[in-house]
Formats: C-alpha cells, structure tokens, sequence
C-alpha cells in the first residue's frame, strides 16, 4: 500500500531490542545523508535511540524530529530519548500528564495531543447494523454464549486485562436472574495455557460453567462489538490510550470500564455513564445491570472520538507547525 501510494520503504533488522540493533546507525546515517528528509517521526524507543545516534552533525537544522510516545513507559533514561524531539505526540492526555510527572525536565511546551484515531469504515455504527443470523450462528457453535445478554472484554490473556472482575460480574449478574453470557475475546492465547485454566477453575468456583467462553483474537472484531450487549474494558493497570472502548464507543455499543488511565479518559469524554470507580465492585454491578437494562441510558458523544482521518490531519498540523519554525536544540 505505501509503495502503490508513492512512498519509498526502506526496512532494517531492528525489530529485536538487542545490541546487534547498533550494527543499523552506520546503514540509518547513510540513509539520512541520501534522503535528507526535512522530517524524522520516531514512533518507538529503540529506533528513536539509532536515528539520535547516526543524526547529522549539530550544525545541521535538517531533519527536524517528531516522536510519539504511545504507552505509559518504564522511567527511565532509555525511555527518556522521546522527549529529545521537538514536538512530542502524546496519544491521550493520560499520557501527557504521565510524561510531566514522571520526568523533572520535560519540555511541556513541545507537547502536542493526538489520540489515536479509530478507522470509521472498520467501525461505523451506520454502515452494517447487527445482524441476528450471525449471533444465531456465534450461539450455535459456541452454546455458552447463548444468554440473552452477550457482554464482551475484548483483550490479551493477562490478569491485567480484568478477565476476575468480569467473570465476578457475571456471576453477580447471574444471581440477580440475569440471563448474561461472557466472551473474552483474545484470553485464549498461544503461551498463556496456565493462565486459561486459572479462568476455568475461577468460573468454576463461580458456577459459570456453560456461560462464559474464552476464544483468540478475532480478524472480524468489529462484528463481535456490533452483537455485544455491553462492553467492558476492566484493565487493573493504566493504559495511554484504550483502544477497545473507542472502537466500540464508535460502533454505538455501550462500554463500561474502571475511570483509570486512558480509559477513563475517553468515558468520561464521549460516554461517562460508563465510567465506574476503579475496584468498586457494587458499582460496577449496578452499573451493568443499568446498561443492559436500557443500553440507550444515556448517547454516546460519537464527536468526541477521534477517526484516523482527523488524527491524521492532526499530525499534519505538527508537522507543517514545526516545519514552520526555527529549529531547536535537542
């Protein structure tokens, strides 16, 4: 696709964080003395660390540095190289506010806030609506989701992602007479067996034998967003960003989650009937009885998600500001 549009695309062997990663600053710094981009984004920490070391002598204003810092790092010298740049992409202000308090020197004035956007073809509400067939067809192969409630948390097979807290919820939902069934999309993950049985010995304390299902990650995500009931999102640890709520929020399907990091963030932005105090388990209770009862409890703000097309406009913006000024010393 980038090579059809009318980019060139070099690729270089430093996807390992390894010391061999280093042998890459004499073919990067022939690279940038041929291109001699106005421009560099460094997009992670380890390329970020190759490009400042094979970087053009300080008399050189060429190529003005951009980078993103998409997660809430480690604090540490290796993670500090983002902040070198002189305009730092932050994907939420969770992120932002991240980098202030964790670094003394960090240059506020060089930060710029983007969220990432969600594409709104993948993920429109408009363009396919929920189709009956397809639940009938998910219930017949996987009996354990044929509730009359279908809640999803969409996410890899770790603790962090809150797979207790929701297999706690819907036994709680249960024994209130809620007819909920649970899919936890991703939880069954290659290398993650032991944490899967642990799954299955917690629903079976529970008594949710028959009601919950773990699967892989799905290439057809979105569709299982459109036939949930609600969404939760119930990581223990803060995320930058939190992309499962904006893809669902985007779909119009209600999400539900703890107001902790990005997550929080974008609830309490474009749909705060969802935020819940993290660890607060009564609430969280209350709260997803409220939704599946009337999911239309309140409207999602759909305005306040960002779409790739305006976070790309965004980044644009940064480039054409900082393309526009003096250069800095870095």
């Amino acid at each position: 696709q980038l090579l059809a549009e009318g980019s060139e695309h070099h690729r270089l062997p430093i996807a390992n964080k390894s010391l061999r990663s280093l042998a890459q600053i004499w073919a990067i710094r022939r690279l940038l003395q041929t291109l001699d981009p106005d421009l560099l984004h460094l997009r992670s920490r380890l390329p970020a660390w190759l490009c400042w070391l094979a970087r053009p002598p300080k008399r050189s204003p060429r190529p003005r540095w951009v980078s993103t810092v998409h997660g809430l790092n480690s604090v540490n010298a290796y993670s500090a190289i983002l902040l070198r740049a002189e305009r730092i992409i932050c994907v939420s202000q969770t992120s932002a506010d991240y980098l202030k308090q964790h670094y003394a020197d960090c240059p506020v004035e060089r930060l710029r806030v983007i969220r990432r956007g969600v594409d709104p073809m993948e993920f429109s509400a408009d363009a396919k609506r929920p189709d009956p067939a397809w639940r009938a067809r998910l219930q017949a192969r996987y009996p354990a989701l044929s509730g009359r409630y279908l809640l999803l948390l969409p996410g890899r097979g770790t603790r962090l992602k809150g797979h207790d807290s929701a297999l706690q919820l819907l036994g709680r939902l249960r024994a209130e007479g809620v007819d909920a069934s649970l899919l936890l999309l991703g939880a069954d993950q290659a290398g993650r067996e032991r944490y899967l049985r642990h799954l299955h010995e917690l629903a079976s304390q529970l008594n949710l034998s028959g009601h919950w299902q773990a699967l892989p990650m799905q290439a057809d995500v979105a569709d299982y967003y459109r036939h949930a009931d609600l969404v939760l999102q119930l990581s223990t640890r803060p995320e930058s960003f939190g992309r499962t709520v904006a893809e669902a929020l985007l779909l119009g399907r209600p999400v539900l989650g703890w107001d902790l990091g990005g997550v929080g963030e974008q609830l309490r932005d474009a749909f705060p009937s969802g935020l819940v105090p993290l660890g607060d388990e009564g609430s969280l209770l209350r709260r997803a009885s409220a939704l599946l009862a009337d999911p239309q409890i309140e409207t999602i703000d759909r305005g306040r998600l960002t779409t790739v097309d305006r976070m790309q406009q965004q980044t644009l913006a940064v480039y054409a500001e900082l393309l526009g000024t003096p250069a800095t010393s870095r």
